[in-house]
């Protein structure tokens, strides 16, 4: 496939190191020498240097032999204009932009993107695919990931086995016979920070990261089953009323009527206005490394402290100092990567990684086959796949002990006309079931074939 990445910021590096691995003809565009010399010195593609939205840099970047754009730059304007120049003037088929601008993202605005205006295939907002992430972080407070498949039926959280967990020292085989009626599978274990595909005799132990796959229903139970009975935060202080702050606090004032929010925000124009756009969330205005301000919040007396700041450090260091101060759990935004090793002894309970959120979302447009939804595990480690199966897939027609499935890949769920089933060796995939499972980035490829529209299809 060839791909043109627009930005060679965290995210468009991170989508051009996991394309350009997978043997795809990547160009990169930024405006930064320093950037795309970094670019080219690292990874397997082109760089130049100019701007995304220019027809002679694309043109120079191959856009008229193109397959897709991808336009992440910091500005959301160039971003639009780089997939309408690259539709107008080189027909390019798929066009991804990354938005941040609400204002954009309006309902009623929504025909914009459509052919006749901004033709762009794809609209990507980090703040809301964040937002989500952390919100779905604070409902479930014992998974340290939790994201969902198949219309939100089936859902993948990874657990942290520790030393009172009861599933520990037992073989995966057996905890199948112990509870039969719990569509829970194991699909991928996370060991001494070596990320592998877990077999039926394999066991677990303390310290491990197990990756699992279960119903929405059942995410309470497993997560119990594991050790991890967490209350879900009813007294939340809130660190940065940017746009994903705002975006958490006002969802939690609309489904959860019972949840205290209290908001610092340094800004004062800023928290002026969010105050004014917010019902029941008590706005301060100051620092979250004021200690004054953190017990002005009651910090004392708070669940959970959430640092959504643009500063990594401030939602690091607000994050223990509100445990010191008595907060009983934080959960911090860290977009640098190098901090994410450190969190553990640094007191960070929880952490989300905005790149690594977004660089998911569009992967599942950059799959081939039918593939609807695509979640990056362990730094690009592994991916957490939801598929189509079809009548030419390999996968259907015959019982799953009897095929012959790639070594790093693991079934988790399968959907079927709005029933979770677990699957087994006798279980027999259907045309138009929707396969969640884990691949191994080396086995990405091969889960792409088998879910492929062959010509026999048509």
């Amino acid at each position: 496939m060839r791909v043109i990445i627009c930005g060679a910021g965290q995210v468009g590096y991170g989508i051009a190191e996991r394309l350009a691995a997978e043997q795809n003809d990547v160009s990169v565009i930024d405006t930064s020498p320093e950037l795309i010399r970094s670019v080219r010195d690292s990874l397997d593609v082109r760089g130049f240097v100019g701007h995304g939205s220019h027809p002679d840099i694309l043109e120079a970047a191959g856009a008229q032999q193109a397959d897709m754009i991808i336009a992440v730059t910091l500005h959301d304007e160039v971003n639009m204009v780089a997939c309408q120049v690259a539709h107008s003037l080189f027909n390019v088929p798929t066009k991804i932009a990354r938005v941040r601008a609400q204002s954009y993202l309006q309902p009623h605005y929504m025909d914009l993107f459509s052919r006749e205006h901004l033709p762009i295939d794809v609209i990507i907002s980090p703040e809301l695919e964040v937002g989500e992430m952390v919100l779905r972080r604070i409902a479930f407070p014992g998974a340290t990931d939790i994201v969902r498949f198949a219309d939100n039926k089936i859902i993948m959280i990874a657990i942290e086995c520790m030393e009172e967990c009861p599933v520990i020292n037992t073989p995966l085989e057996q905890l199948s016979e112990l509870f039969p009626d719990l569509p829970s599978t194991v699909v991928g274990v996370s060991r001494d920070d070596t990320l592998f595909v877990p077999h039926s005799g394999d066991q677990l132990f303390a310290g491990d990261l197990a990756y699992v796959v279960t119903s929405k229903e059942q995410v309470r139970r497993t997560l119990g089953l594991f050790g991890h009975e967490e209350q879900e935060a009813t007294r939340i202080v809130i660190a940065g009323g940017g746009n994903i702050g705002l975006y958490v606090a006002r969802t939690i004032e609309n489904r959860q009527s019972r949840t205290k929010v209290k908001m610092i925000e340094s800004n004062r124009d800023r928290a002026v206005a969010i105050a004014d756009g917010l019902r029941r969330t008590v706005v301060l205005h100051g620092s979250a490394l004021d200690q004054k301000i953190l017990q002005e919040a009651d910090i004392q007396e708070a669940d959970l402290m959430v640092a959504l700041t643009n500063d990594d450090q401030v939602n690091i260091l607000s994050g223990v100092m509100a445990k010191r101060l008595g907060c009983k759990a934080n959960l911090v935004l860290i977009n640098n990567p190098t901090y994410h090793d450190f969190t553990d002894m640094l007191g960070i309970d929880a952490h989300v990684n905005p790149r690594s959120v977004t660089i998911s979302r569009i992967l599942q447009h950059v799959r081939r086959g039918r593939i609807r939804a695509v979640h990056s595990i362990h730094r690009g480690a592994a991916e957490v796949i939801e598929a189509e199966a079809l009548e030419t897939s390999p996968l259907v027609g015959s019982p799953l002990r009897e095929l012959a499935l790639p070594p790093g890949m693991r079934l988790g769920a399968i959907y079927r006309n709005g029933e979770v089933i677990k699957p087994d060796g006798s279980l027999v995939i259907k045309p138009k079931d929707r396969v969640v499972m884990l691949a191994m980035a080396e086995s990405v490829k091969q889960v792409e074939q088998m879910f492929r529209v062959s010509l026999e299809f048509f």
